[in-house]
């Protein structure tokens, strides 16, 4: 590590009020190697280890000195944030100060996340923009009186346009309803662009030449799956690439190429563009009714030998209708160039979406398609169709002729790295480190696998399963976080509790995450039971939560379309798939899970994975291999003594205080 950089990261740490941490420096260390040689490197860093100025730090010089441009991506708000807000400015306020440099930080978002003016104005004709929530006409003419929530929160959204100096939805005091935000804010495939009269006052036109300025880039993963796509001018040219929480992205780039098509999508389109277009839609309107029949008939799963007839012969009756309409625009539109755009948008986007599904991907699997059930009472299926695969894309778009450093601290599963590393498109020669922790796991945690439950079945949590998770929680004293692979599971496992405990139990889906987050905080008698959101992202350190319990190994579902396809495709190369798909899926959600335990150096406590395969099956190893490295036990009264003492020393923490 050069002199400079040890001495900013030892100021920002002082400033930050800490102390040098020997993982943060040697994270920092292989950062700057890395930017200097362009190199590619995979970091692990657990929590605690401060990745975010161990990156930032030697990103801030790297750009200053060299006069190259940085991209730093996130997977969550919170952290984005947490950059945004805390580390860049304090970060970027030391380098000045320690060398005399100005580094300019900008944040970019995708566009619909900013006001758009235009729209907001009357840009756009407003009976379709409210058809596109469902909403009637009617309802639409008078939308300025705040007669419900949404009329509010549209009244609210218009006064915030007006005041805002960003236009950034997250600016907003108080949030609002998606519906409402869609009522003012517009896609980059509706935006007219330059051709838009209020150009000059756009949200999203200054953020981008805002950004085009900066020397580092703060933005989110959504955003690089954009650019995954092929969408290079999405983000301004950039030399080095830091992907935080990069265990997320390949996830949130195939969410980002991932497509649907249902017959009322269809024939919400045609309404736009008969009542905007002035056009007779009558031969896409017949379409949608030829897919709502198809798809009526057609059991939800995934295609394995490309689109069934019926249905490839309704989406290529909706892709001629498309193109008939897009040709009819084009030489008879008569509207106004936002009505016009409008109309053409929609109509592009369906016949991206036809034509994909009737291309050689889907036949060929480089794409999956699938039929989807009803999300909501009163819709229909729908199809979706996704990339088998995005490591090819991350690597041609993302990763090619730049510097990139992807950290996590659940990047070795199963002890390497080499199945993220290949997920993430690190093909090349790269290199990968696991940095020091500041936390002893070994000493703070226990992982406790018992033998002796029943292997979890179809009918849901079993008598000794529950009767487990009683008898730990008791020993607890609440301070629980419980982690359920399911809905039914964390509601069943809450009110078998309640019936045999007096401590309070919090239930996903009774009340808002943050709202249950906090209570937990603030409850150290309390447990929390959810599903797949409380296995990432949330943080509760100290006495509140002593004990993580994980009912059983996350393996996705064997009928997923995504994770089934990733599975014989890796069998059909000679591979393992269950181990390369639906282990590797389970390794990272349990690490994750698992991860939730210790979050500070002075916490202590257990995670229980109640499901015996860990220690009974061969995968089992792999999967323990992907956590910290807790002390291991499965003597169930070694770890309920151990849980009553520290529920003691809280107890009695608590009286002190």
């Amino acid at each position: 590590m050069t002199a400079e950089l040890t001495e900013v990261l030892d100021a920002v740490v002082r400033a930050l009020g800490g102390t040098p941490r020997a993982g943060q420096t040697e994270m920092a260390e292989a950062v700057g190697a890395a930017l200097a040689g362009s190199e590619h490197v995979l970091i692990q860093a657990g929590t605690g280890t401060g990745k975010s100025m161990a990156y930032l730090v030697p990103v801030l010089l790297h750009t200053t000195a060299t006069g190259e441009r940085a991209v730093v991506s996130t997977a969550t708000l919170a952290l984005q944030r947490q950059i945004v807000g805390i580390d860049a400015p304090l970060a970027a306020k030391v380098v000045r100060e320690e060398t005399g440099k100005t580094p300019k930080v900008a944040l970019l978002k995708g566009w619909h996340n900013y006001v758009c003016k235009h729209k907001v104005t009357g840009g756009f004709p407003e009976d379709a923009l409210f058809e596109m929530e469902g909403i009637g006409s009617e309802d639409a003419q008078d939308h300025d009186a705040p007669t419900s929530g949404l009329g509010a929160e549209v009244l609210r959204l218009r006064e915030f346009a007006e005041e805002s100096e960003t236009g950034d939805r997250d600016d907003l005091t108080q949030g609002v309803s998606d519906r409402a935000w869609r009522q003012v804010s517009v896609t980059k495939l509706e935006c007219l662009g330059n051709r838009c009269p209020l150009i000059d006052e756009c949200f999203p036109e200054a953020a981008r030449q805002t950004a085009a300025g900066a020397d580092v880039v703060i933005t989110n993963h959504a955003m690089l799956g954009v650019v995954a796509s092929g969408n290079g001018s999405a983000l301004p040219e950039h030399e080095v690439l830091i992907v935080d929480e990069a265990h997320e992205l390949a996830s949130l780039v195939t969410s980002q190429a991932t497509q649907e098509l249902s017959a009322a999508a269809v024939e919400r389109i045609a309404r736009i563009v008969r009542r905007n277009g002035g056009m007779s839609t009558s031969s896409l309107e017949e379409a949608a009714e030829y897919l709502r029949e198809a798809l009526a008939t057609t059991p939800p799963g995934r295609f394995t030998r490309g689109l069934p007839l019926e249905i490839n012969a309704a989406v290529r009756d909706i892709s001629e209708a498309t193109r008939a309409l897009l040709v009819s625009l084009r030489e008879e539109a008569k509207s106004e160039a936002s009505t016009t755009h409008m109309v053409r948008s929609e109509l592009q986007l369906l016949q991206e979406i036809s034509d994909r599904l009737l291309g050689d991907d889907v036949q060929g699997g480089q794409d999956v398609g699938w039929v989807e059930s009803p999300r909501r009472p009163g819709e229909g299926p729908r199809i979706q169709i996704a990339p088998l695969d995005v490591a090819g894309r991350i690597h041609a778009h993302l990763l090619a002729d730049r510097a990139v450093v992807a950290t996590s601290a659940t990047l070795a599963l199963g002890g390497k790295f080499d199945a993220m590393a290949s997920g993430l498109g690190f093909f090349d020669e790269y290199t990968a480190r696991a940095v020091q922790s500041p936390f002893t796991y070994a000493k703070q945690g226990i992982l406790y696998t018992p033998r002796h439950l029943p292997p979890p079945g179809r009918d849901g949590l079993s008598p000794e399963t529950l009767a487990e998770i009683v008898a730990l929680i008791a020993a607890a004293g609440g301070r629980t976080l419980g982690l359920f692979s399911s809905r039914r599971g964390a509601e069943h496992a809450a009110e078998h509790v309640r019936e045999h405990l007096e401590h309070p139990v919090l239930l996903q889906g009774e009340d808002g995450l943050p709202a249950l987050v906090r209570a937990f905080l603030a409850d150290d008698r309390a447990s929390l039971f959810g599903t797949l959101s409380l296995w990432q992202g949330i943080d509760v350190p100290g006495p509140a939560c002593s004990l993580v319990i994980i009912d059983r190994i996350p393996f996705p579902r064997p009928d997923d379309p995504i994770m089934s396809a990733r599975a014989e495709a890796a069998d059909r190369r000679g591979g393992n798939g269950f181990m390369a798909v639906s282990a590797t899926h389970a390794a990272l959600l349990l690490a994750q899970g698992a991860g939730r335990l210790i979050r500070r150096v002075d916490d202590q406590g257990v995670v229980a994975i109640l499901d015996s395969r860990v220690v009974t099956r061969r995968y089992g190893s792999f999967l323990r291999k992907s956590l910290p490295p807790f002390w291991q036990t499965k003597d169930s009264e070694l770890v309920r003594g151990a849980l009553q003492r520290l529920d003691a020393a809280h107890s009695a923490a608590r009286v002190r205080s």
